[in-house]
């Protein structure tokens, strides 16, 4: 009796009572805690498919005898457990060697284009700080090559390095009279800096995009306090500008390693499958081991070091630049 007067006060009242709520939730409803995880399932399984998925099995046909004989039928493959591995890694021997070669081909490119990619856009992004006429237009400029498909931006560069009629031998041999004679780009050791050359300047514009939005979380307080003090442009530069981009560059910088380390489009496009030596990248080399000799085994050993050692200078360069950033905050 007092149970069934409670019930029809509250209703009178106007008040629910207690398990009507659960009683008007309809079957079947998704939970709000449920949601996020069902909203994210899609991003997973595509990333399991496209990224993990073939992760895995290169790194199952690192450990067979996986040659031309059985592309057919991959699976059939006789085990070879680490020899793809002592093939790769035995720097006596001519494949070894070559990948070596090539190892230190590719960490001096990198070293060069992620350095002049940082600094042409950071120092970009600083002049296009101030309020000027057409700066919009020179921001809209800038992200140009950024925003060209690659194919048809290195396909451009490609007729611009033709030792014959390029315009690269046109303004330093004809107008400029800064070579003897017109250069070859493209082949023998003056590939490496065409190669430069395109991978900075295809480059820099993302470098010069993130700056330039890093910039603006600087308060302009800070430089017109720098001002008054006496601190000229440089002083401001070094002194605030550079220290407050820091966690902005300590991201930058680890993207445009990862994609120069990796980029392959930019020297298969330019050069072909035949690489000269002296821009003999290792993803172009990793290539031609996989799909010009048809030692898929030996071509998956080498991509398999290729990410452990990508994995090991990240984590490497993700401990520096936590114990620099506490020993500044301390």
């Amino acid at each position: 009796m007092t149970t069934t007067t409670v019930a029809a006060d509250q209703q009178s009242a106007g008040q629910a009572p207690p398990g009507a709520a659960r009683s008007t939730r309809r079957p079947g409803r998704v939970g709000r805690a449920t949601l996020p995880y069902l909203l994210l399932l899609p991003a997973l399984i595509l990333e399991l498919l496209v990224h993990l998925v073939p992760m895995v099995i290169g790194i199952v046909m690192s450990f067979k005898e996986l040659t031309q004989f059985y592309i057919r039928d991959w699976g059939t493959a006789p085990w070879s457990g680490l020899g793809n591995y002592r093939v790769s890694v035995d720097f006596d021997a001519p494949v070894g060697e070559a990948l070596l070669h090539s190892f230190f081909v590719t960490v001096g490119f990198t070293l060069l284009s992620v350095g002049l990619c940082w600094f042409i856009g950071t120092a970009a992004a600083i002049c296009m700080q101030d309020e000027f006429r057409g700066r919009g237009l020179l921001r809209a400029l800038f992200l140009v090559p950024y925003a060209l498909p690659v194919y048809a931006a290195v396909i451009t560069w490609v007729f611009m390095f033709q030792h014959d009629n390029g315009l690269v031998n046109h303004v330093l041999h004809d107008q400029l009279h800064l070579t003897d004679k017109p250069s070859f780009w493209l082949i023998g050791d003056n590939s490496f800096y065409a190669l430069l050359v395109v991978s900075v300047w295809k480059g820099w514009p993302f470098a010069f995009l993130i700056v330039m939005a890093g910039l603006q979380n600087i308060p302009k307080e800070l430089y017109e306090a720098a001002a008054l003090d006496g601190a000229g442009v440089w002083q401001q530069i070094r002194r605030i500008t550079l220290p407050s981009l820091r966690p902005v560059n300590q991201v930058l910088i680890l993207v445009l390693f990862l994609w120069t380390f990796n980029d392959f489009n930019t020297p298969f496009v330019l050069f072909g499958r035949a690489a000269p030596a002296a821009a003999d990248l290792i993803s172009v080399h990793i290539y031609q081991a996989s799909f010009v000799t048809w030692n898929f085994g030996t071509g998956s050993a080498m991509s398999v070091l290729l990410l452990l050692f990508l994995l090991l200078v990240t984590g490497v360069y993700l401990i520096f630049t936590s114990r620099g950033k506490k020993a500044a905050d301390v």
